[in-house]
C-alpha cells in the first residue's frame, strides 16, 4: 500500500469522528499555543526592557557606594561618603572612555505652587545628565555651570509635575515653586518619556544644581551617586574598568583591599535581567509543555478505542492481502495527522494570542520561528512516540480472529 492511500485512509477514518477527533487534538492545541505564547511574550518582555533601557541610555555608567554592613547587619549604602568633589573631577580630567559625567545628590520635598501641591525628589545633577540619561528639553533652558558655581535656586522640571502644579495649562517657564520652604525658580521643561522598565514615571522629576540639593536641601558635601555615559556602547566595560581603577588611586585602595563603591554598567543590568526573563520563560513554556504529554496520552487511548472500533475492518484488510507493517504505518499515521493538525491549529492560536497579548501590554510583538519549529517537530514526535504501541497492536492481531471479533 502506498503512502498516498494511507494518507487518504487516515484523513477518511478521522473525518468519520469529527467531535472524537477535535478533542483528542485539544491537548496538543493547548500545549502548543501555551508554548509559542510563553516563548514569544518572554522574547518580547527583553526586546521590551532593553528599549527601556535604551531610553535610559545605554553606554550608562553608575557608581554608588558601597553597601555598608555593621554587625553582620546590610545597613545599605545610604550612608556611606565614599563619593565626594575629588572623585567626580578625577573622572571628569582623567578618563579617555567617558563622555560625560554627572554627581547626583536627592531630596525628598513637598513641592507647591499656589493651591497646588505635589509629593515629590528633587535630583541635584551637573548639565551633562540630561545627555547621560537621554533627557531632552521641550521648552526653556538648562542650568548652567555658572548656577552650579553659584548655587542658583533653579530648575528643570517633568511633565508630571507641570499637570499636577499648573493644571491650568499655564506655562510654567519662569514661575517659582517652593520645594519646602526653599523657593525654585523654573528655567525648562522636558520632553516626556514615560514609564521606565521598573514601573517608575520618568516624568515625575525635578533637576537642579548639585551644589544647590547639596547646601540648600540636604547639608552634606558629599554625592549619593556619579552617573556617566562611555564614549560607546562597546566601550562600556572599558570605560566601567578605567573608572575602577581612577577611584581606588583616589581612594587610596591598596592591591587586594575591597571598594568602598560600586560600578554597574547598562548592559550589566540588561544581562541580569535578560537572564531572569530567560529563566521565567524557559520555566514557563516547560510547563506549558506537560498539556503535550497529556494530549500525547489522549491520542494513545483513543487509538487504542480506535484500533478496537476497527478490529473487524483490520481482519479484513489483512485477508486480502494487506500486510502487518502496511497496518501498523496505517493507524501510526492516523495518530501522527491528529497530533500535527493540533499542532498546526495551536501555533496559529499561540501567534494570535501573543499578538493580542503583546498589543494589550503595549509590548512590542514577537514571532519565535525557532520555537514554531521546534513545536511543529514536537507534534510529530507526540504522534509517532504515543501512536506507536496502538498501531503495534493493531499490526499483531490474528486476521482470522480479528474478523470473527464482533
Amino acid at each position: 500500500m502506498n503512502f498516498n492511500n494511507l494518507i487518504k485512509i487516515a484523513i477518511k477514518a478521522l473525518l468519520r469522528n469529527k467531535t472524537r477527533a477535535l478533542l483528542t487534538m485539544l491537548g496538543v492545541i493547548i500545549g502548543i499555543a501555551a508554548v509559542i505564547t510563553m516563548v514569544s511574550l518572554g522574547q518580547s518582555t527583553t526586546l521590551n526592557t532593553r528599549e527601556q533601557f535604551s531610553s535610559m541610555g545605554t553606554n550608562m555608567i553608575m557608581i554608588s557606594p558601597a553597601r555598608q554592613h555593621r554587625g553582620g547587619i546590610d545597613m545599605g549604602n545610604s550612608s556611606s561618603k565614599s563619593l565626594d568633589m575629588k572623585d567626580y573631577l578625577a573622572l571628569k580630567e582623567k578618563t579617555h572612555y567617558v563622555a560625560a559625567v554627572s554627581p547626583m545628590v536627592g531630596s525628598a520635598a513637598q513641592m507647591v505652587n499656589g493651591a497646588n501641591n505635589h509629593s515629590g525628589s528633587i535630583q541635584g545633577v551637573s548639565p551633562d545628565y540630561l545627555n547621560i540619561r537621554k533627557y531632552e528639553l521641550e521648552r526653556g533652558l538648562m542650568f548652567t555651570n555658572d548656577d552650579i558655581d553659584r548655587y542658583a535656586k533653579v530648575c528643570v522640571i517633568g511633565k508630571t509635575i507641570v499637570e499636577e502644579l499648573f493644571p491650568d495649562g499655564s506655562n510654567p517657564i519662569g514661575q517659582t515653586i517652593r520645594f519646602g520652604s526653599i523657593p525654585m525658580k523654573v528655567i525648562g521643561v522636558l520632553k516626556s518619556k514615560g514609564q521606565n522598565q521598573m514601573g517608575e514615571d520618568q516624568d515625575d522629576i525635578a533637576f537642579a544644581p548639585y551644589t544647590t540639593v547639596q547646601k540648600r536641601f540636604v547639608g552634606i558635601n558629599h554625592f549619593n551617586m556619579i552617573t556617566a555615559s562611555a564614549t560607546s556602547e562597546e566601550e562600556s566595560e572599558l570605560a566601567a574598568t578605567e573608572i575602577t581603577h581612577i577611584l581606588r588611586s583616589n581612594h587610596r585602595i591598596e592591591q587586594g583591599g575591597s571598594d568602598d563603591f560600586e560600578v554597574f554598567t547598562q548592559e550589566e543590568m540588561l544581562s541580569s535581567m535578560s537572564s531572569v526573563t530567560q529563566f521565567l520563560t524557559v520555566l514557563l513554556a516547560f510547563i506549558a509543555g506537560i498539556s503535550l504529554i497529556v494530549g500525547g496520552i489522549g491520542i494513545m487511548n483513543i487509538m487504542y478505542v480506535t484500533v478496537t472500533e476497527r478490529t473487524k475492518e483490520i481482519g479484513l484488510r489483512m485477508a486480502i492481502g494487506a500486510q502487518n507493517r502496511d497496518i501498523m504505518y496505517q493507524f501510526l499515521l492516523e495518530s501522527t495527522v491528529l497530533s500535527v493538525l493540533g499542532g498546526i491549529i495551536g501555533i496559529i492560536f499561540g501567534v494570535v494570542a501573543s499578538y493580542i497579548i503583546s498589543a494589550v501590554l503595549g509590548w512590542p510583538w514577537v514571532v519565535s520561528t525557532t520555537a514554531i519549529v521546534i513545536s511543529f517537530v514536537v507534534c510529530v514526535a507526540v504522534g509517532v512516540f504515543f501512536g506507536w504501541y496502538p498501531a503495534r497492536r493493531a499490526a499483531n492481531l490474528d486476521p482470522i480472529v480479528a474478523i470473527r471479533y464482533e
